[in-house]
């Protein structure tokens, strides 16, 4: 079984060679994990499918960012 490391995180499940992906995907999974923050009420949105989000207090559903609420753009 793998070892975990910390700054490695959750991408520990990748072996050797992977490097700038598990980066990458240490980054993405810790920003989608966040509590998200419903537009219209302020409670607490869950992400029920890709860009899908539903409030848990004003059972609103509507649609956002594929894996976090609020998408910025990425300046290349």
């Amino acid at each position: 079984m793998a070892v975990k490391k910390k700054k490695i995180g959750s991408a520990g499940r990748f072996g050797a060679g992977y490097g700038k992906v598990k980066q990458k995907l240490v980054a993405v999974e810790k920003k989608q994990r966040i509590k998200q923050e419903c537009p219209f009420c302020k409670g607490r949105a869950k992400r029920q499918a890709r860009s899908i989000w539903e409030c848990s207090k004003c059972e609103k559903k509507f649609a956002g960012g594929a894996f976090h609420l609020k998408t910025q753009k990425v300046k290349k």
